[in-house]
């Protein structure tokens, strides 16, 4: 038979051990929060609207403003939606029909039937680190989060092969 002093101990260790790991992205888009642009600071103010209830979860989910004041970076991203879901999405359709996607060299627009809008970010070995639902964002909010996620490609010194080309 288990003790209550057992049960307690587990239900101790399990607390402890769920505070002390970091949620995934699917963690906390379960939850409604988008991990890679939710700073600390902002679970800070879900006490001016009386939620303290969501802190410690939206604590889990964020990005530490002072600690690493750098944003996170990706090499490269990819852009998933439907076209049979543009009606749906008119700022997603815009940016993508639009010329912005050109100023994102390591951006590639990928057409998937009946998937609603995302950005999958990856590192530089191509592996996805994270997930970013776009649906509710438009065309700057895309443009925005692109500029401040992904690395900038940088010119390579051989640039003047392309003006010295015969």
């Amino acid at each position: 038979m288990v003790s209550s002093k057992s049960i307690a101990l587990i239900i101790a260790l399990v607390t402890v051990t769920s505070v002390k790991s970091e949620f995934s992205t699917e963690d906390c888009a379960s939850l409604g929060f988008i991990k890679a642009n939710l700073l600390c600071s902002s679970c800070d103010q879900l006490k001016d609207f009386t939620l303290d209830d969501l802190i410690s979860h939206c604590k889990e989910c964020c990005h530490h403003d002072e600690s690493d004041p750098k944003e996170k970076k990706y090499a490269r991203a990819v852009l998933e939606v439907c076209t049979c879901k543009f009606p749906a999405y008119p700022q997603i359709q815009a940016f993508v029909t639009g010329d912005k996607p050109g100023k994102f060299p390591n951006l590639q627009i990928k057409y998937v039937r009946g998937l609603d809008p995302i950005i999958k970010l990856f590192d530089k070995d191509g592996i996805v680190k994270d997930t970013v639902a776009i649906e509710k964002w438009n065309t700057d909010s895309v443009e925005e989060f692109l500029n401040t996620h992904l690395v900038k490609e940088q010119d390579d010194d051989r640039h003047y092969l392309k003006t010295n080309q015969i």
